[in-house]
């Protein structure tokens, strides 16, 4: 029999207590009702771990949010959800710093009880998810990308370490498929905000109001479809990085406000009329000429110079073929695991032809060739 996911309900009000408990176990949960934020902090003290807490705001003697602070000091990988009478900002906002998942205001639908759960869930799933990748990155840069048989790596790497513990934005430049994802992983992983969130934003894969609504959130009716308030990648991010890559397919107007963040650590969400204090270091990066960009009005040149403090230029593979056999094992082997497949050994005949190939996509186009090696086991069908 499957084991049911442990929820502790923590409301003053017994009858939203009943409610909730109804509610929840008709779909199978095992649920524990406490009436004060107290007992929750003891429980959860003496080492209870509930897979999701479903908590009140307002509460006499402990506030929910004095409580949150104390749950998310005893473990951070608690997964919560605030309820409260008020949907005031400030309060939601702080709740979701703090390290709440998601905020629903009374009264509210089973449905919306339901998003807010998956979502929650969806939250928890990720965050494991980020912590393996971190711990992934860590040992792929460590014992590949900068660890390469190219001086130009080598000099990248240095640079990493050097930029990483000043906490100033960063310019990564180079050409699509390079590595400038990898580039700002590591910055972040060397970085004293390493413990906290790396948020990725791809700026060229959303229309402007749409990235907009994305970077910044936005509040309940500031369009049509926004039936709840939705925090942006800004807030996601905030204590860690944010890396905005393709920062040059944004548009000016977009670029405009992403310039008065940088100047004032601070902006507001779509429809708001609340400022919200932000720290998040930011990452950028494009594969276009910014100074050809700027010259024509693309990229904006005060935008510019408020991110290039610092700036990483990448350079693509054709300039440090030395690399390849390194990176062409590594995909081998990553590959040849996933499919199930002993590692082949490939010809010289192929080795040669990938080192004299100018491989115009990189690293990615390089993987994409391993892969399909990998399927084919066949030099020349891997080669057309």
């Amino acid at each position: 029999m499957a084991v049911r996911e442990k929820v502790l309900v923590v409301d003053d009000e017994p009858s939203i207590r009943k409610y909730l408990q109804t509610l929840l176990e008709v779909d199978g949960f095992d649920v524990e009702t406490l009436s004060s934020g107290r007992e929750a902090i003891k429980q959860i003290s003496e080492g209870q771990r509930p897979d999701l807490v479903i908590l009140d705001v307002l509460m006499p003697e402990m506030s929910g949010i004095d409580t949150l602070k104390e749950l998310m000091h005893l473990d951070r990988t608690l997964n919560i959800i605030m309820l409260s009478c008020s949907n005031e900002v400030g309060t939601v906002v702080e709740a979701i710093r703090i390290g709440a998942h998601d905020y629903l205001t009374k009264p509210f639908e089973k449905s919306e009880l339901d998003a807010a759960m998956l979502k929650s869930r969806q939250k928890k799933e990720l965050a494991t998810e980020n912590q393996a990748l971190r711990d992934y990155c860590d040992q792929v840069t460590e014992d590949l990308s900068f660890l390469a048989a190219s001086p130009q790596m080598v000099r990248i790497r240095q640079q990493i370490l050097q930029i990483a513990p000043v906490d100033v934005p960063v310019f990564v430049c180079g050409e699509s498929g390079v590595g400038k994802e990898v580039v700002a992983r590591m910055i972040h992983l060397r970085s004293k905000r390493r413990t906290q969130p790396f948020v990725k934003v791809n700026c060229a894969a959303l229309p402007g109001e749409l990235l907009e609504s994305e970077l910044f959130g936005f509040e309940q009716g500031a369009f049509t479809g926004a039936v709840r308030a939705k925090p942006g990648k800004f807030e996601m991010a905030n204590k860690g990085t944010i890396f905005l890559d393709e920062i040059a397919e944004m548009s000016t107007h977009l670029q405009a406000k992403l310039l008065h963040v940088l100047q004032d650590h601070q902006y507001s969400r779509l429809g708001g009329r609340h400022l919200i204090d932000t720290d998040v270091r930011v990452l950028a990066a494009t594969n276009v000429d910014v100074h050809e960009a700027m010259k024509t009005g693309r990229f904006r040149e005060d935008l510019y110079y408020r991110l290039n403090v610092l700036s990483i230029l990448v350079p693509p593979l054709r300039e440090r073929t030395a690399e390849i056999p390194l990176l062409f094992r590594h995909f081998l082997d990553k590959y040849s695991e996933k499919f199930g497949k002993e590692p082949m050994q490939p010809s010289k005949h192929l080795l040669d032809a990938a080192l004299n190939y100018p491989w115009p996509g990189n690293l990615r186009e390089l993987e994409n060739f391993v892969k399909r090696y990998v399927i084919l086991e066949d030099d020349e069908g891997s080669l057309r």
